[in-house]
């Protein structure tokens, strides 16, 4: 049996969410409907990554188009590439089964008019709105998420931190006593994996350790106070370990709420603050109900501080460690006035590049990964950069657990020797919270 060629059609979602999509499908064609463009249209104005992508893709379709009418199929200029044109909307069954006034329904529409006119080929809806997709479905109509960039084994992110049991006795004390020793003196055994957390355990002892695979060689991981906060648990004092290595310049930590992701990530930020130019601590904007924070009262800044509020919180909570004459309260005050330790929604921080800087981005697992890739590139020399997230809590409308961009950087960067990743497990916020956690 022939097998049929492919036509995918392009949800305004997909654009917006990588604006070169429209080259990751292979030697197949592309379907552009209008209403894609007019929302596009739109969205083009403005410094958030939205804007950003739209007017990306409409400079793409632009130049691939040159001088043609985009009515016809027009190369997409690509070895092994197929065509694409826009769709205009024609009349369809599909304006008596849904309200042709909605921009979804239009591009529905554009969709099922193209797989009437093409016959011979199979027409499918590229989307990352899972209800368009059953929409589609209930028409009759092929529908697939964006799936370029996706990660298909979300277990293989939990980094947990492994223990390797049967050391000898006198193994963990060298390396108690030299902070390192070489994987044959520890574990003989070939397969670890590349940069991450054990637990040697012998019959009577215990020791953290990091396994360094540039080197071959295992590193006492000690339980450092950041800035008067402590680890409460193995977990913790691998991250603080990352935080403070001034050989990892990428960190991830994911966590769900409690296991202080952003606090150790603030406190360790504070504690080396002699080593950078400035702190950075920024977080994407998602406004609830995907209303535009337009809709708040009060000038900009009154919009934006209930979303800059838990970073807040987790700053005082680290400045009550100490009271008003310790010199580290003092030390934290001067810095927020100075702007040394700068809290900002990371639209501020866009477009800008970072040398000397401590970055950390909270909530990253709402950003996309064209969004992690754009913040990383930009780092200079003497940057760290760290992202902090809940990979199964999304708050946006087309990201899940597979496809955004903690998940993807997590899953790509996993065996770089300059990137480390901690999956924190347990709650330390308190009882109450472990147990919603835990059973709700």
């Amino acid at each position: 049996m022939k097998k049929l060629k492919k036509i995918f059609v392009l949800d305004t979602s997909v654009v917006l969410h990588s604006h070169d999509s429209i080259m990751n499908f292979e030697e197949n064609d592309i379907g552009i409907p209008i209403t894609v463009l007019e929302e596009l249209d739109e969205m083009k104005k403005g410094n958030d990554t939205k804007n950003f992508e739209a007017r990306e893709f409409i400079r793409l379709i632009d130049k691939l188009s040159k001088h043609q009418m985009l009515d016809k199929w027009i190369s997409l200029n690509g070895k092994n590439k197929g065509k694409f044109k826009v769709l205009v909307d024609k009349k369809n069954d599909i304006n008596n089964v849904f309200n042709d006034q909605i921009n979804d329904h239009k591009i529905l529409n554009s969709a099922v008019q193209l797989q009437k006119e093409e016959k011979d080929k199979l027409v499918i809806l590229v989307s990352k709105d899972i209800n368009l997709r059953l929409k589609a479905k209930s028409l009759k109509l092929r529908a697939e998420d964006y799936l370029t960039g996706k990660i298909q084994n979300v277990n293989s992110l939990d980094f947990e931190s492994q223990v390797l049991e049967n050391i000898k006795d006198s193994s963990i004390d060298k390396l108690y006593k030299n902070s390192i020793l070489k994987k044959t003196q520890v574990y003989t055994k070939k397969i670890l994996n590349e940069n991450r957390f054990y637990i040697l355990k012998s019959e009577k002892k215990t020791i953290l350790s990091y396994y360094d695979h540039a080197e071959d060689l295992f590193v006492k991981v000690d339980k450092k106070n950041a800035y008067g906060i402590n680890p409460r648990n193995a977990e913790q004092s691998f991250a603080l370990h990352a935080l403070f290595d001034s050989k990892i310049k990428l960190v991830t930590i994911n966590g769900v709420a409690g296991t202080g992701k952003t606090l150790l990530a603030l406190a360790s930020a504070l504690e080396q603050r002699r080593n950078f130019k400035q702190i950075f601590v920024a977080r994407p904007i998602v406004p609830l109900s995907n209303k535009d924070i337009g809709f708040l009262p009060g000038d900009i800044q009154s919009k934006i501080n209930p979303y800059m509020e838990p970073l807040w919180d987790n700053l005082k909570f680290i400045q009550n460690q100490y009271n008003q004459t310790d010199k580290e309260f003092k030390a934290l005050k001067n810095m927020i006035d100075s702007e040394k330790l700068l809290i900002q929604p990371l639209a501020y921080i866009r477009g800008r590049s970072f040398s000397n800087i401590f970055f950390i981005i909270d909530e990253a697992q709402n950003l996309t990964p064209h969004e992690i890739k754009t913040i990383i590139s930009r780092a200079g020399e003497n940057t760290k950069v760290v992202f902090v997230g809940d990979i199964y809590q999304i708050d946006t409308p087309y990201l899940d657990s597979q496809s955004n961009g903690l998940s993807y950087l997590i899953d790509r960067l996993k065996k770089e020797k300059i990137y480390s990743h901690v999956t924190l497990k347990k709650g330390e916020r308190s009882e109450l919270a472990n147990l919603a956690n835990d059973l709700l």
